[in-house]
C-alpha cells in the first residue's frame, strides 16, 4: 500500500477534537449506565435495549458533527487497500477469538444474550447489535483512538499530523488504552495495533474502519452461530 498526503485540515471547523471525543464519551457513559442500573432492580432482559439507544445516540452525534470529519470526507479505500483491510479484520477475529485465557480479560463477561424467555433468539435485538458493533462502533472508535488520540499524541494540531509520522510511543499508548477499553484486554491491545499498522501503513482511516468494522461483523455472525454470548 502507497501512503498518501493526509486531507488539509483547513476547511475543517472550529472544535475538530469534541467532534471525536464526544461520540466516544458517550458510549462509555452508557457503559456505565449499563452497570449501574442493576443496582435498581432493572432486569437483563430490560437492559439489553439500552444498547439500542446507545448506538442510536453515537449515530446522532457522528451525524451532528459529520461536516467535521475531514479525514472521512470521501472513501479513499481501492481494491488492495480493502483486501487488506478485510485480511486485517479476519485475521484479528480469528486471535480474538482464541487470545482468551484468563490473564488475558478481566473478569468474566456475561456478554450480550438477545435470547428470549423461551431460549429463542430476538432477531430484533440480534441485527441491532451487529449492525452497531460492526457500522457505528468502528467509524465512532477509529475517529477516537486512531484519527485522534494516536496522532494528538504526536501533536496538538493532530489533524496535520501525517498517520505515517506517529511514532512508537504514541502508537504504544493508544494500543494499550484500547486495549484495557475491552474486557478482552490482551486481545484489545492485539486489535489496537492491528488497526493503527494499517491505519499508519495506508493513511486511511477508511482502511481501519473497515478492518474494524470486518472483526466486529464476523464475530457477531460467529456469535449468533456459536452461542458464545460472552465474546458480546
Amino acid at each position: 500500500m502507497n501512503v498518501k498526503p493526509y486531507p488539509s485540515p483547513a476547511a475543517a471547523v472550529p472544535g475538530h477534537a469534541p467532534a471525536r471525543i464526544v461520540p466516544f464519551a458517550a458510549y462509555m457513559a452508557f457503559i456505565a449506565i449499563a452497570d449501574v442500573l442493576p443496582m435498581a432492580d432493572i432486569s437483563a432482559a430490560d437492559l439489553r435495549w439500552l444498547y439500542a439507544a446507545k448506538v442510536a445516540v453515537v449515530v446522532a452525534l457522528l451525524w451532528a458533527y459529520r461536516r467535521q470529519y475531514v479525514e472521512l470526507a470521501r472513501f479513499d479505500v481501492r481494491a488492495r487497500g480493502a483486501a487488506a483491510a478485510i485480511a486485517v479484520g479476519l485475521l484479528v477475529f480469528v486471535l480474538w477469538i482464541n487470545l482468551d485465557a484468563g490473564w488475558m480479560q478481566f473478569g468474566v463477561s456475561a456478554g450480550f444474550d438477545p435470547r428470549d424467555g423461551g431460549g429463542a433468539i430476538d432477531w430484533r435485538l440480534a441485527l441491532i447489535r451487529i449492525a452497531g458493533a460492526a457500522l457505528v462502533v468502528p467509524i465512532m472508535e477509529e475517529l477516537f483512538w486512531r484519527s485522534f488520540l494516536l496522532r494528538w499524541l504526536e501533536s496538538a494540531d493532530f489533524l496535520n499530523v501525517a498517520p505515517a509520522r506517529v511514532g512508537l510511543r504514541a502508537l504504544a499508548i493508544t494500543a494499550l488504552l484500547f486495549g484495557i477499553e475491552h474486557q478482552l484486554w490482551f486481545a484489545g491491545i492485539v486489535a489496537g495495533l492491528a488497526y493503527s499498522w494499517l491505519y499508519m501503513r495506508s493513511g486511511s482511516l477508511w482502511a481501519a474502519v473497515m478492518a474494524h468494522g470486518v472483526t466486529n461483523g464476523a464475530l457477531g455472525i460467529w456469535v449468533l452461530a456459536t452461542g458464545n454470548w460472552h465474546y458480546w
